[in-house]
């Protein structure tokens, strides 16, 4: 129900943080970590913009802080091939 009062903005966001979960869950990994920038580029226009509640805000900056712990080093240039 909590989906119903969440502001465009909140959904535009969440729409990110699914296509990256998403990503992840596939091992797409180059494109995970394209979606991770895309969050924190949305994220801190409407920071700046003000159209974010405190209590969104930290929300947001946690699920970001967390994708970074997850996606360092996820990515298929980082790994190395199977043969060395």
């Amino acid at each position: 129900m909590g989906w119903l009062f969440k502001s465009r903005y909140e959904t535009e966001l969440d729409g990110i943080v699914n296509k990256m979960a998403m990503n992840l869950s596939n091992n797409y990994k180059d494109n995970a970590q394209s979606d991770l920038r895309d969050l924190i580029e949305v994220f801190t226009e409407y920071k700046e913009k003000g159209v974010l509640k405190d209590k969104t805000i930290a929300q947001y900056e946690d699920i970001i802080e967390t994708y970074k712990v997850k996606l360092k080093g996820y990515a298929h240039k980082d790994q190395k091939p199977f043969w060395t």
